[in-house]
């Protein structure tokens, strides 16, 4: 059986995700985790950008448009 990932690996949960039995603790990671989300696209498409990526190779990385991926992340740059 694989060892979980140290809390120090890149990428890695600090803690293990509450139990869906346990709907209000659930519910509040799932809303902790859409800002962790959002907070890592949001860097990682102005990453991409200042790289020279184009918005077409940043749509096709996050599975939308062109004009989605503008539309969403351009008023952030």
């Amino acid at each position: 059986m694989p060892k979980p990932p140290s809390p120090d690996t890149p990428g890695a949960l600090p803690v293990p995700l509450p139990s869906p039995d346990d709907p209000a603790a659930a519910l509040a990671a799932v809303v902790s985790l859409r800002v962790m989300a959002d907070r890592l696209e949001r860097a990682a498409v102005a990453a991409a950008l200042a790289q020279g990526w184009t918005w077409s190779q940043v749509a096709e990385a996050l599975g939308v448009t062109k004009q989605a991926a503008h539309k969403r992340h351009a008023p952030h740059l």
